[in-house]
């Protein structure tokens, strides 16, 4: 994996784009009509609602603090608000329009401030927070990387530094106070030489960091540039280079500079740059010139854009707030009980893509609020190298995607597997000691009695070793939902996995699971500050998650009627995703209105639920996507666990050790996908069949029943396009790449 990083200039041209995202099926209703049929959230009185939460924007308070203008929600409810006005407030002998929503990247919106508590902190600045962390933790460590087997460590004061070198030379590429620019964010390798750009951009008003996917292809890198309107873009290596000099003419006009960190550079194009030289680029602009330009900074301003997976079409560039970064970052802090540097410094692994915001949140923007010591994995940590990593920086807070969990468990049972008889049974006996453990928690009780003391001793405390976990008090797992089977058995190991949930467009994290409030298979209670409505609930309980706070973003890039159909008039962010609450206010998830299927019939199914079932019930099974929308029955794509090419990050033809257990235990001697889809392996059919059946007894109608399913000769992967960079499942990617082998279900 490589990384790309860009800059973009906010004050160009506004071309709005169609809104690419459709809704399946007629049966499910057009977001764009349920807002314009019930514009306002309905009063509720549930103990997770509260009484206060008529937030329609007109009936709110307004000031202005340092000339940005906010909103206090009303501490008793009123009558639902109409249409909100626009507000002008004059400062600087013109007029600054302030909206709860924008779509334009120049543009302020409305702070949701609270009069007290949670929500109601000063707004401030990303450089304002930079500055702050620096004159309280300047002498702690901050940032490190790997090169040549050695740590390059640099604390807070040196980083502050560097990165107001990239600022400088930013500065002297973009002279003109019409042309500011913005960085794009990168993954891969995360590293100290690479964010200080990143870092740079927030000296300029307008500026915004961008993100571009490393895996990207060239077309996906030509529209983030092209939609972003990127000015200065920066790559890792010439494998890089190539794939963005690839790009025709007209798609790289923009550019005004290329800069490449990894030597040695071996294209020759005009204003291409090393890292050395573009950092020299700014040694003649004076310290006062770029403090000024940074004083000039707004909280209400767009600060990032991160792009959307696209994972229902092309990706949409979200647009999140100085104020939305800081204060999710220290909401989301203090909420998960992370400690203050002065107090016990934490110690964090980068390796997800800083494209994503779970990863910029945990990585960068917490660590910045907090004095935690961030350590940069090396760029084939997802290719086999993290767990050194972890054993050698042992972090005190990990965030793993599912994939990264339940690689980890792979490898825990592996080397159970291998184990001598009596480890095995003492191993067994644990995780029975970790279950009623976990249970009398969840029930209140806190006594620890002799066989978990023992159990910690002999098992608990060697799996967290083997995983350099040993430190970790935190276990945080994000982007997509957990499996069943990967929570239980972490669960029964004594390591509760935290799970959160959270949109880039609401800053990351809404609702997450912390260790002393923890529910399996929820992701936990809304952050401090932020609100939670089920939208529309069924008899089930179960509604669209809709969400509020200061996290919310501002609007999509030129994109006003995404914005609308998302951001409701009253502020709720209608995230697409349906839940339900328990009563105390633990968040489930339980699907996607876009990924329900509709049968011919005319009956909603919702396909994750069926599809983990499956899985949790074959350990063979890697993947599983159901699919039969409006036609008569349901059938399943399934691939098989297999190993993956350490090198290139492919799945391979050859099983993963689970996978062939599985096999020598129902007989087969099989060893290879191959092996077994070429010769329908009769012993691994019959099993899926049978498991299929089991699945099938289950469910609650005959519509929700596989009828027919099918082997994949491959597993899914990010380069094979059916996931994405977090191992999101790519549903309407894998309906056409798989549209042959769906029809044969069918026809």
């Amino acid at each position: 994996m490589r990384r790309l990083l860009a800059i973009r200039n906010a004050r160009r041209g506004r071309e709005a784009e169609p809104y690419d995202d459709e809704p399946i099926g007629q049966s499910l209703r057009d977001p764009k009509q349920i807002r314009q049929s019930s514009p306002r959230m309905p009063r509720r009185q549930d103990p997770w609602w509260g009484p206060d939460l008529n937030l329609g924007l007109n009936s709110e308070a307004a000031y202005t603090y340092k000339g940005i203008h906010s909103r206090t929600r009303p501490e008793t409810p009123g009558p639902p608000a109409g249409k909100l006005e626009r507000l002008e407030i004059e400062e600087s002998d013109s007029k600054v329009e302030h909206r709860p929503w924008v779509t334009h990247a120049d543009e302020e919106v409305i702070i949701r401030m609270s009069k007290h508590g949670p929500g109601h902190e000063a707004p401030i600045t990303i450089p304002d927070l930079f500055r702050e962390s620096v004159l309280r933790f300047g002498s702690y460590s901050a940032l490190a990387s790997k090169t040549r087997n050695k740590w390059d460590v640099l604390n807070f004061n040196q980083y502050y530094t560097f990165c107001r070198r990239a600022a400088k030379a930013l500065i002297k590429l973009k002279l003109s106070p019409d042309s500011w620019p913005g960085p794009l964010h990168p993954r891969t390798p995360n590293s100290q030489d690479r964010l200080p750009l990143s870092w740079g951009v927030f000296a300029f008003p307008r500026g915004l960091c961008v993100g571009i996917y490393a895996t990207n292809t060239a077309d996906a890198c030509h529209f983030v540039i092209t939609q972003a309107k990127v000015d200065v873009l920066l790559v890792e290596n010439d494998q890089q280079l190539q794939k963005i000099l690839s790009i025709p003419h007209g798609g790289k006009e923009m550019l005004k500079a290329i800069v490449q960190y990894r030597a040695p550079i071996k294209q020759s194009w005009e204003n291409l740059y090393s890292w050395k030289d573009f950092l020299e680029l700014g040694s003649h602009i004076s310290d006062s010139q770029l403090d000024q330009l940074m004083e000039s900074q707004k909280a209400n301003q767009c600060a990032v854009l991160i792009y959307t997976a696209g994972t229902t079409g092309n990706p949409k560039g979200v647009m999140l707030s100085h104020d939305n970064i800081t204060w999710t970052a220290g909401a989301v802090a203090k909420d998960l009980g992370l400690h203050m540097a002065a107090e016990k410094q934490e110690v964090v692994v980068s390796y997800l893509p800083l494209s994503h915001i779970a990863a910029q949140i945990m990585d960068v923007w917490i660590p910045l609020k907090i004095g935690a010591f961030t350590y940069c994995a090396p760029p084939d940590a997802l290719r086999g190298t993290l767990l050194s990593t972890l054993q050698e920086v042992k972090p005190t807070a990990f965030l793993g995607v599912p994939r990264i969990w339940e690689k980890m468990q792979e490898k825990v049972k592996e080397s159970c597997g291998k184990s001598s008889s009596l480890k095995k049974k003492v191993f067994s006996w644990a995780q029975n000691v970790g279950r009623k453990m976990s249970t009398r928690r969840l029930l209140g009780f806190h006594e620890v009695p002799m066989n978990y003391r023992m159990a910690k001793a002999l098992v608990f405390s060697k799996v967290r070793q083997s995983l350099g976990l040993e430190h970790c008090q935190l276990f945080i797992s994000g982007t997509v939902a957990l499996s069943h089977e990967t929570t239980e058995f972490f669960l029964s190991l004594d390591m509760p996995i935290c799970e959160v949930y959270g949109l880039s467009e609401s800053s990351g994290p809404h609702t997450a699971c912390t260790p002393n409030n923890y529910r399996p298979l929820s992701c936990g209670k809304s952050l401090s500050g932020c609100k939670t409505l089920l939208y529309q609930q069924n008899n089930e309980g179960v509604g669209e998650v809709c969400l509020w706070g200061r996290h919310v973003f501002m609007g999509y890039l030129d994109k006003a009627e995404a914005t609308q159909d998302t951001l409701d008039e009253d502020g709720w962010l209608h995230s697409g995703d349906l839940g339900c609450m328990d009563h105390q206010g633990f968040l489930y998830i339980t699907g996607r209105i876009k990924e329900m299927l509709i049968t011919s019939s005319g009956e909603n199914v919702s396909p994750v639920p069926i599809e983990n079932k499956i899985k949790e019930r074959l350990p063979i099974i890697n993947h599983a996507v159901l699919v039969g929308h409006r036609e008569k029955f349901l059938s399943i794509l399934l691939t098989l666990k297999c190993e993956v090419d350490k090198l290139s990050g492919e799945p391979t033809n050859k099983l993963s050790l689970e996978a062939v257990t599985f096999c020598q235990k129902l007989g087969s001697q099989a060893t290879t996908v191959s092996e077994i889809v070429e010769f329908h392996d009769p012993l691994v059919y019959n099993t899926i069949q049978e498991a299929i059946n089991a699945v099938n007894q289950e469910a609650v109608s005959t519509a929700q029943r596989i009828q027919k399913w099918v082997i994949l000769d491959k597993d899914f992967s990010i380069y094979g396009g059916e996931l994405g960079p977090t191992s999101k499942i790519k549903r309407q990617f894998i309906a056409q790449k798989y549209k042959d082998q769906i029809e044969n279900f069918y026809h």
